[in-house]
């Protein structure tokens, strides 16, 4: 008797090799225990798929759903695109630990979260949890729909030990840091993440990283680095990720690798040689990317150095000010920028919010203001929470990119809803559509075939991140399967109606219980940190 059995789908196994055929799936306890003809077979539940495809669950190689996977456990913006397994932490910023009321980033620390036991006390904002022991245990109250790998930012731990200093950290600040992450590391993280271009990660030297990821390494971590620069200092920041993986022998992920900017196009071709040179030497480095070709980050990343170094409380000083107000705007005026490739995300007031999925241009014209004064004001408005998509990448270099084998897919979005507390702002369509776009885009304009871009979705992601009998569809494996139409698997979220869900996916399993079930989130739920 099975708990769950598959029948008459169309198998991809997520090798990246097999060829698609009909196979049922049996299902016990939350794993696969028999695949074949299984028709004569007894099951307490069965799932129908004829003419649809079967695959492993899809892995989100870089998501920052950190701590809304307690928020809004059915994870309904991830699960519905066929994900089961994301890879949180990333950037640098993890939700966990959370040391102190500044650790964690501002849009994290501003909701209510439920408490360990359901315990007494005022619903307030920020975590209600320090350590990841303590993450875990609220995660197994409340059961999220998608399973999580942990990496520990090191803009978190940094923040926790020193706050915003822009400096470098001493001696002893770095032993505070390496103790919390091998803290973390033996209560159940994965792996260390830094974010070299944010806050106050820009400040840290090589040397610091270095120390920390030998630490991870000792611990059997990965490492994955949302690099120093994507842009005009490309090839710099690579060679420092891959000094890292060198000296640490440790599994390397290359964030949402790009070339930022017209002007760094051509840097491609060196930075592909440069990782394919390491792969080369025995070093195991990988690379995601998002299949569009516009970023997102908070609007405040604009600002000059001077004006926002040292974090919100900073920059907010700096805004609220007048004289220094005025010398922001007139910098930004002054930046030889073209400012059509901004689109403004989330705000967080009636007043802006009339702006959401607007080019930064228009909103200036529209208030009858320069840019510099409409960008401070947004700002402003949102208390340094503003969202922003940035354009300036290449769509050719795009799937350059994704035609190099090393390379799996990641939203580098946090899961979404359209209604609750994660329906209120305005995402990057990415939190809703990845999976499908990337399939779309490589199958139909034939980047890869529909069997190496599911393995790509599956077996390569659980690959890059050392993740145990996930992305394959095999006798012994955990039943993290996707029911799918490959024909109909598409996109629907828009930068102007980002909360948008995803077509194609039919029923969606994590860990043996079926959480999605054509189009309703189930309530059943069975996500592990893994």
């Amino acid at each position: 008797m099975f708990d769950l059995l598959i029948s008459g789908g169309i198998v991809v196994d997520g090798s990246g090799e097999a060829v698609p055929q009909r196979c049922d799936i049996g299902v016990v306890s939350g794993k696969i225990t028999a695949m074949g003809d299984l028709c004569g077979a007894a099951a307490r539940r069965r799932i129908e798929a004829a003419g649809a495809w079967v695959t492993p669950g899809f892995i989100d190689a870089h998501s920052h759903s950190d701590t809304y996977l307690l928020l809004e456990p059915d994870a309904p913006s991830k699960i519905s695109q066929g994900i089961t397994t994301e890879i949180v932490g990333q950037c640098g910023g993890s939700g966990v630990p959370a040391l102190c009321e500044v650790s964690l980033a501002s849009d994290w620390a501003s909701m209510v979260y439920p408490r360990l036991g359901n315990s007494d006390g005022p619903p307030q904002p920020g975590p209600t949890w320090r350590t990841v022991a303590e993450y875990r245990e609220l995660w197994g109250e409340i059961r999220p729909a998608l399973n999580a790998r942990l990496y520990i930012g090191h803009n978190t731990l940094r923040k926790g030990v020193m706050g915003y200093e822009p400096r470098q950290a001493n001696r002893g600040e770095v032993a505070q840091m390496v103790r919390h992450l091998e803290q973390a590391l033996d209560e159940g993280a994965a792996g260390f993440s830094t974010g070299l271009v944010y806050q106050p990660g820009k400040f840290s030297t090589t040397e610091e990283v270095l120390t920390l990821a030998r630490a991870a390494a000792v611990r059997g971590g990965g490492y994955a680095t949302h690099m120093r620069n994507e842009g005009d200092s490309l090839i710099e920041a690579l060679e420092e990720a891959l000094a890292v993986a060198r000296s640490t022998g440790m599994r390397t992920q290359i964030a949402h690798l790009k070339t930022s900017h017209s002007r760094n196009w051509g840097k491609l071709d060196a930075a592909i040689e440069l990782i394919e040179a390491a792969r080369g030497a025995g070093l195991r480095v990988y690379s995601d990317r998002y299949p569009y070709t516009y970023g997102s980050t908070e609007l405040d990343i604009i600002l000059p150095d001077w004006a926002s170094d040292g974090g919100i409380k900073v920059i907010l000083e700096n805004i609220d000010t007048a004289a220094t107000r005025i010398r922001i705007i007139d910098e930004l005026d002054a930046m030889d920028r073209d400012w059509s490739g901004v689109v403004i995300g989330g705000c967080y007031t009636e007043e802006s919010r009339i702006y959401c999925g607007m080019r930064l241009d228009e909103v200036a014209r529209q208030r009858g203001e320069s840019v510099g004064a409409a960008a401070v004001w947004l700002i402003s408005e949102g208390r340094a929470k503003t969202g922003a998509f940035f354009g300036g990448m290449s769509e050719d270099n795009l799937r350059r990119i994704y035609r190099q084998p090393w390379v799996v897919v990641g939203s580098d979005a946090s899961l979404r809803a359209p209604t609750g507390p994660l329906g209120a702002d305005h995402p990057h369509p990415r939190a809703y559509g990845t999976m499908p776009r990337f399939f779309r885009m490589v199958t139909d304009e034939g980047v890869m075939s529909a069997v190496e871009a599911v393995w790509r979705m599956t077996g390569l992601a659980a690959e890059a991140f050392g993740l145990e009998r996930r992305g394959r569809l095999a006798v012994g494996n955990y039943a993290d399967i996707v029911v799918w139409s490959p024909d109909k698997f598409l996109d629907t979220a828009t930068y102007g109606k980002p909360h948008s869900y995803s077509e194609g996916v039919h029923q969606v399993v994590v860990n043996g219980a079926v959480s999605f079930d054509g189009g309703i989130f189930t309530g059943d739920r069975n996500g592990m940190v893994v």
